[in-house]
């Protein structure tokens, strides 16, 4: 395949991603059921999600309690589509590990590490789906700030957060998405390069990886889940580009690391 038609057909693929990002006229039939003005998570869904839960639990193999576990994400909105995932969050109160041997900001950060480091691992070594969609694992603290517009209780079945329709369902601004997507991919694809060249660029991911997050988190706290921000960042992840970013380190350090022969 030609370097142009490669182009054409990442450029139409990132155009069909903006597209799925439209508000819909109902949450899934595939995983909820509709019941008066309201949706429930339909009974065997939810029965897998909790024993999903169980055994990401037996693989942390540390005792805690689990404050809740809910349903987030566009599955749990009115802009799902086949593109997302089943994000389930585990609720936890990090301050529960706190030994009182070391402050309590540099142990909350150890301990949150030590989740994400579990969830990575189980998220990278399993391939489950619900319904085709794949399931993606978090440890979420009990003081974390989420903006969801759609948050389901897996646990007490039932909404924390229940969904709205856009009142405007069509009022997404696709071309700014889509440029703002753009420059971010170039910047990407430049720090790959360079990285492949043979050039420590490890403070410069981070500094993206950084202006990638403010960005987003922006236009969570000023225009919630369908901000522009939020909705690039969308696209970045499921183009692949998030993912890329994340795999520059990686290839950096295995090169310095290495030795040729």
């Amino acid at each position: 395949m030609s370097l142009i038609s490669e182009l054409i057909e990442d450029m139409e693929k990132d155009q069909e991603i903006v597209k799925s990002f439209r508000s819909k006229d109902s949450l899934s039939d595939v995983i909820f059921d509709k019941d008066g003005d309201t949706f429930i998570l339909k009974e065997e869904i939810r029965e897998k999600l909790l024993a999903i839960s169980n055994e990401f639990l037996e693989f942390v193999d540390i005792d805690f309690f689990v404050y809740d576990i809910v349903l987030t994400g566009s599955l749990a909105n009115f802009n799902w589509s086949n593109y997302s995932d089943v994000d389930l969050h585990i609720l936890i109160d990090l301050d529960e590990f706190d030994s009182g041997k070391a402050s309590s900001v540099s142990y909350h950060t150890i301990v949150k590490e030590f989740f994400n480091s579990k969830k990575n691992i189980w998220n990278s070594n399993t391939s489950i789906t619900i319904k085709n969609f794949d399931v993606e694992l978090y440890v979420q603290d009990i003081d974390e700030k989420h903006t969801s517009t759609g948050v389901y209780s897996v646990l007490n079945n039932e909404w924390v957060v229940e969904p709205k329709k856009l009142e405007n369902p069509e009022d997404i601004d696709e071309k700014k998405i889509l440029e703002k997507g753009e420059e971010y991919a170039k910047q990407i694809d430049l720090l790959n390069e360079l990285g492949e060249s043979g050039e420590d660029v490890t403070e410069k991911v981070d500094e993206l990886k950084d202006k990638i997050k403010k960005f987003r988190q922006c236009g969570l706290e000023s225009g919630g889940e369908y901000s522009y921000e939020n909705l690039t960042f969308k696209l970045l992840r499921r183009n692949g580009y998030i993912k890329k970013l994340m795999s520059i380190k990686t290839m950096v350090r295995d090169k310095k690391l290495s030795l040729p022969q």
